[in-house]
C-alpha cells in the first residue's frame, strides 16, 4: 500500500468509467478520456471497473493506449473485471479492488461462444502475460486466468478451469495493491483526498456509438437496412420499408463514425453505390447495379474494424432478408395493408368482365354459305357477315351451304348441310 501523501493540493484527478461491454465505441471513449486527461497535465486517471468483459481486439487496442500514456493509470475494480476487463486492468499501473471484488476468467472465444483456435489463443496467452509484466506481477496467474491447461488448484483453479481471483487472493499475488470499501477511501489511501477529481462520462453520442458497434446490434441494424430496401425495391414511389431500411444503415455508420472507426469517405461509397442502383431501374443492363451492390458492400466492410463479424452478419442480414420478404409477400402479403400495395391481389377473370377472346356463341345453329374453299380453314358468309371458320375436317367447296355449329372463342366450326 501506498502512504498517504497530505501535499496533494493542486493535484488534478480524473475518474472515467469502465462498464458493461469492452468494445471499439468503448476505446474511442477511453482515447477521448486519455487525451482530455493529458491535455489538462492531470495527476492521474483513476479508472472505476465493472464489466464481464467483450472483444479481444478492442481490449488490446486499450492496453495499448494505458501503457502508451505518461499519465500515472490507477484501476479501481468496484465488484468484477472479468476477461477482456481484466486484461485492461492488468494494463494498469496500480490496481485496487472493493472488498468481494473478482478478477480473471479471460479465455478468448469466438463470436458463437465457442473456444477460438489455437493461432487466436496463443496471441492472447501472451497479451495476458505480457499485461501482467507491465506491473512487474507474476504473468503465471494472467495465464492462468486465460488458459485453463495451468494447474493453480490453491485457488481454486486446478486443470480445466479458468483463474478468477477474489479481493483477497488479488492482493496476495500481488495482483492488486489494495482492498478499498469506496472511492473516498481509494483516494485517501493514493494520496489524493484533497485533489480535484474531475469525473468523465460517457457523452450521449458516445453511448449511441457503443451501442452500435456491439456485433449483435449492428448486426440486427443491417438485417433491418437489408430487408427495408429490398421491401421498397417491391414498392412503387419511397415508403415506409425504404425509410427505415435507410435510417437503420445511417445510424450503423453514425455509430461508428463517432466511435473512430471509419472516416466520412466509407458513407460517401455507400450513398454512391445506393445511387447506382437506383439508377439501374432508370437504365437497364445491369452494369451499375452489379457496381453498387458492390460498392455497398464495400463501404460496410470498410467502416467495420473486423472483417470476420461484417461478413458474418452480412450473411445474417441477406439470408433474412430474403427469408422475411418472402414470408411477408406470401403470406402475409394479402392481410397486411402494407403489402397489399406491393402485391397484386387481384385478377383479370371472366366474373369480373374480363376476356381474352370475343365469344360468338350466338353464331350456333345458324346458317350461311362458304365464300371460299374449306381446306379446312375458310372464310363463310352468315346473315351478309364474313367470318373466318373450320369445317369438322372434311373439304367443303365454295358456295356450299353450311351450318355454325360450335363456337370456342375466336374458332368457330361449320357443317356441311
Amino acid at each position: 500500500m501506498l502512504p498517504v501523501d497530505s501535499s496533494a493540493k493542486g493535484e488534478v484527478v480524473y475518474v472515467v468509467p469502465i462498464e458493461e461491454t469492452v468494445e471499439k465505441g468503448l476505446y474511442a471513449f477511453l482515447k477521448r478520456a486519455v487525451e482530455t486527461a493529458e491535455q489538462n497535465h492531470a495527476d492521474a486517471i483513476i479508472f472505476e471497473i465493472h464489466t464481464p468483459g467483450g472483444a479481444v481486439d478492442a481490449a488490446a487496442d486499450i492496453g495499448k493506449l494505458l501503457t502508451s500514456t505518461p499519465i500515472k493509470t490507477v484501476a479501481f475494480i468496484n465488484n468484477q473485471a472479468l476477461s477482456a476487463g481484466a486484461y485492461i486492468s492488468l494494463n494498469m499501473d496500480e490496481i485496487y479492488m472493493v472488498k468481494g471484488g473478482t478478477m480473471g476468467s479471460a479465455a478468448i472465444i469466438d463470436v458463437q461462444g465457442n473456444t477460438a483456435g489455437k493461432k487466436a489463443e496463443s496471441y492472447w496467452f501472451a497479451e495476458m502475460k505480457n499485461a501482467a509484466k507491465h506491473a512487474d506481477r507474476d504473468p503465471i496467474y494472467a495465464l492462468a486466468m486465460a488458459d485453463e491447461s495451468v494447474d493453480l488448484p490453491e485457488y481454486g483453479a486446478e486443470k480445466g478451469k479458468l483463474l478468477t481471483l477474489t479481493s483477497e487472493q488479488a492482493l496476495e499475488v500481488n495482483y492488486a495493491e489494495g482492498i478499498v470499501n469506496n472511492f473516498d477511501e481509494l483516494l485517501d489511501l493514493l494520496g489524493y483526498s484533497d485533489a480535484e477529481v474531475r469525473p468523465l462520462e460517457v457523452s450521449f453520442a458516445e453511448k449511441i456509438a457503443r451501442f452500435i458497434t456491439n456485433p449483435i446490434v449492428y448486426s440486427i441494424l443491417l438485417t433491418i437496412g437489408s430487408v427495408g430496401i429490398v421491401m421498397e425495391l417491391f414498392s412503387p414511389g419511397f415508403g415506409i420499408p425504404g425509410f427505415i431500411g435507410l435510417s437503420a444503415l445511417l445510424l450503423f455508420f453514425f455509430g461508428h463514425l463517432i466511435a473512430g472507426l471509419t472516416g466520412f469517405e466509407s458513407l460517401i461509397l455507400f450513398i454512391i453505390g445506393l445511387g447506382l442502383i437506383l439508377l439501374e431501374f432508370v437504365i437497364s443492363g445491369g452494369i451499375a447495379g452489379i457496381l453498387g451492390f458492390i460498392a455497398v458492400i464495400a463501404s460496410l466492410f470498410m467502416a467495420s474494424d473486423n472483417a470476420v463479424h461484417m461478413g458474418i452478419s452480412l450473411l445474417i442480414a441477406f439470408t433474412a432478408s430474403i427469408v422475411l420478404s418472402i414470408l411477408l409477400i406470401k403470406v402475409f402479403g394479402k392481410r397486411l395493408r402494407l403489402f397489399q400495395k406491393i402485391t397484386l391481389t387481384e385478377s383479370t377473370n371472366t366474373e369480373s368482365g374480363y376476356i381474352s377472346n370475343k365469344s360468338r356463341l350466338e353464331l350456333i345453329g345458324m346458317e350461311g354459305y362458304t365464300v371460299t374453299d374449306m381446306r379446312p380453314a375458310g372464310t363463310i358468309l352468315v346473315e351478309n357477315e364474313r367470318i373466318d371458320a373450320v369445317s369438322e375436317g372434311a373439304f367443303i367447296r365454295k358456295g356450299a351451304k353450311i351450318r355454325v355449329v360450335k363456337a370456342e372463342g375466336s374458332r368457330i366450326v361449320v357443317r356441311e348441310i
